[in-house]
């Protein structure tokens, strides 16, 4: 089942706050429980530090007077929350909080414990959890006599104290209580706000998604709602309005293609029919019947070129697999193809390259040819006999350019982006030669693409054009 891309979205933003949530309570939480065990084990060492400063070390021994001694905690207790106690080195209770139902554990008397020990956690009778720290006073020696008769001199005392950790398992529980109910509040407030605003903000992707569906087939106008929000969804809009402007120049372009292909097709076929009707009207002489067939078999070379060319054109735009292409020295080529050339005002032509420089074009020869023959055509066609037509080749740069350039009737600035449409012919072309096709530079345009290059044109009205083919140089 698919989800919605705002759903999607709620989700990522709700389980990042989640993990912010649960990070932030677990560190909040452990600060404060190490915070309170650590305000516990200060208590309890003041506690024996107090104990320890109560009690009397003299040459006989330790000497603990409990009538005479004043404890800031005092011997009456809150019970359940704080509980000392007094043992001789034997474990014999001498002194403590009161009431005495609990008494800390203290260390065996067997034992020689450290001076000061860490505090433990232990639990009581009753299971209450309870922090305990013992420490052993001891004097540097002993009277026996005075433990023996009883008296208040002793060899070593056990100081012992705990304190309860109720409270502060309590207080633990009340904090993890407000940080589970804070942290559910505030994931049902982003699932609220981050929802509304996740739509909020997908809105005009649902408003464009909405205006494609309603766009038919045949309409070319219609565009998609654009939001100014500055971001990657104008970005997008922009880019697949951009794609409809296209489309849309591409169907002119195939529409006007269609139409003037049907008029060059239309053309021919209209004369050979009419020549055709006209000579089958009445019985006609051997020169009439030789004359009506030289005027059929001019429009059906004409018609054949036509035919030839579009073909050229229809595959070239859909030929998924271009020719093997080869490496070609373009000057080397350049040189030999020209010695076979066989087109109008061989004596106009001068080629003009760097002697010894190599220019290598990854190339199909024979289309190469075509490309480089539509050029040198084209440039007769629009120049006066006995002008100069220059070929030139070499390096530039990155890359290889090969130019034909005539002092002809030159395009104007408006028709040089569109001379290499198909069909398309400026003024000049059509009241100079109404022979022309206007499918020459089309094919050189996509004989220059087939080989990863460009055609440019450079051209002035009345001072001739210059067309420079621009390929890159072959690994």
């Amino acid at each position: 089942m698919s989800m919605r891309l705002s759903t999607r979205l709620s989700i990522f933003f709700l389980s990042t706050v989640g993990l912010i949530l649960a990070g932030f309570s677990a560190v909040l939480y452990a600060a404060a429980s190490e915070y309170l065990h650590r305000q516990a084990d200060e208590r309890l060492e003041a506690a024996l530090n107090t104990l320890v400063a109560a009690a009397e070390v003299n040459a006989e021994g330790v000497e603990w007077e409990p009538e005479e001694r004043r404890l800031s905690f005092g011997r009456r207790t809150v019970a359940g929350e704080f509980a000392w106690a007094v043992r001789d080195g034997l474990g014999r209770r001498l002194d403590g909080s009161a009431p005495t139902d609990l008494d800390p554990p203290w260390p065996d008397s067997n034992r020689r414990a450290a001076t000061a020990e860490h505090p433990r956690s232990v639990d009581d009778p009753g299971g209450r959890p309870w922090r305990v720290m013992v420490r052993r006073l001891e004097a540097s020696r002993a009277d026996a006599s005075n433990r023996a008769d009883g008296g208040n001199v002793h060899d070593a005392l056990l100081l012992s104290a705990a304190v309860s950790l109720s409270g502060v398992h309590e207080t633990l529980r009340n904090l993890g209580l407000t940080l589970a109910a804070l942290s559910g509040g505030t994931l049902t407030l982003a699932l609220l706000v981050g929802g509304r605003l996740c739509r909020r903000a997908l809105r005009p992707v649902f408003e464009m998604s909405e205006a494609a569906r309603a766009i038919a087939g045949h309409e070319f106008d219609e565009r998609l709602p654009i939001a100014a929000t500055g971001d990657e969804l104008e970005d997008l809009g922009r880019a697949f309005n951009g794609l409809l402007d296209r489309r849309r120049e591409s169907h002119d372009r195939q529409r006007r293609f269609t139409g003037d292909a049907s008029h060059q097709l239309r053309t021919p076929l209209t004369a050979i029919q009419g020549q055709v009707d006209l000579a089958l009207r009445q019985p006609r002489s051997i020169d009439e019947y030789q004359r009506v067939l030289m005027v059929v078999q001019s429009k059906t070379r004409h018609l054949r070129q036509i035919v030839e060319s579009l073909l050229f054109l229809a595959r070239a735009d859909s030929e998924s697999h271009p020719p093997p292409l080869e490496t070609v020295d373009l000057t080397v080529w350049l040189r030999d193809h020209m010695t076979e050339w066989a087109g109008p005002r061989p004596d106009d032509v001068r080629l003009e390259f760097q002697e010894g420089e190599t220019a290598l074009v990854a190339a199909h020869p024979a289309l190469l040819g075509e490309l480089l023959d539509n050029l040198l055509d084209n440039a007769c066609k629009y120049s006066e006999p006995g002008t100069p037509i220059v070929v030139r080749a070499g390096l530039d740069g990155d890359s290889i350019r090969l130019s034909v350039e005539d002092q002809g009737v030159g395009i104007e600035e408006a028709a040089v982006a569109r001379v290499a449409d198909p069909f398309y012919r400026t003024e000049q072309a059509r009241s100079r030669d109404s022979r022309g096709l206007g499918l020459g530079l089309s094919v050189a345009d996509r004989l220059a693409r087939l080989f990863g290059g460009r055609l440019d044109v450079a051209s002035r009205p009345g001072r001739g054009s210059t067309f420079v083919v621009v390929l890159p140089i072959a690994d």
